[in-house]
């Protein structure tokens, strides 16, 4: 037998091996891929798939009117809640369009944020997100248990109005007064209306009185 010959048989031998070998893997578990260098199939390691234990939810784009008993008696009906807070402005107590909620269970957090991110509510696209438990800051709950009442504008307008003023505060009303008076009368003779603006009565009279009971 020569050189060729030689060289022939042990291809063939090699090859007889890697077929064997294929088949043997073959038998026991379905090869995930053939190498691009050639042998037999093999198998992907497996990764083990790691539950998400997230059980808090962003939640961004709130429309107005939709607040805290709103926001729990809707998602109440996905599983319990075990916090909820919108955030607010410290001074107005409006709502800022966005607060957080806390489920018990992960898996009923999970469906929240994929059933309710970009659910359209009152012409606003609700943004619903899972937060990682390692991104929960310490102080996020703070304040979640309180209702915050908002403001009565009109009596604050009212106290504000009818409280008493000293002499320089009412001064500076009645002058206030005159030259918003004043620029309101140039602004009807520079457009050519015809018309006599009431003259403003007892503007002085009661810094007056003052004075002249300061000096009695």
């Amino acid at each position: 037998m020569g050189v060729k010959g030689k060289k022939a048989m042990v291809k063939r031998l090699k090859k007889g091996s890697s077929q064997l070998s294929a088949e043997k893997s073959g038998k026991n578990e379905s090869a995930d891929f053939l190498p691009l260098e050639g042998g037999p199939g093999r198998k992907l390691p497996k990764s083990e798939i790691q539950e998400s234990s997230a059980t808090v939810l962003y939640i961004g784009r709130i429309p107005h009117g939709f607040y805290e008993n709103e926001m729990e008696a809707f998602f109440r009906q996905f599983g319990t809640i075990k916090r909820l807070r919108i955030a607010r402005n410290k001074k107005t107590g409006k709502s800022k369009h966005f607060g957080f909620m806390e489920f018990e269970s992960p898996e009923v957090a999970k469906i929240v944020a994929e059933c309710m991110h970009n659910y359209l509510m009152f012409e606003h696209m609700l943004q619903v997100h899972l937060i990682p438990p390692e991104r929960v800051h310490p102080k996020l709950w703070k304040g979640a248990n309180r209702r915050k009442e908002p403001l009565d504008w009109v009596q604050m307008e009212r106290k504000q109005h009818n409280k008493e003023r000293t002499l320089e505060e009412h001064k500076k009303l009645v002058e206030g007064i005159l030259k918003r008076d004043k620029r309101r009368r140039k602004k009807i003779e520079a457009a050519g209306i015809d018309y006599e603006c009431p003259e403003i009565v007892g503007g002085d009279q009661p810094a007056a009185k003052k004075i002249r009971f300061e000096e009695e």
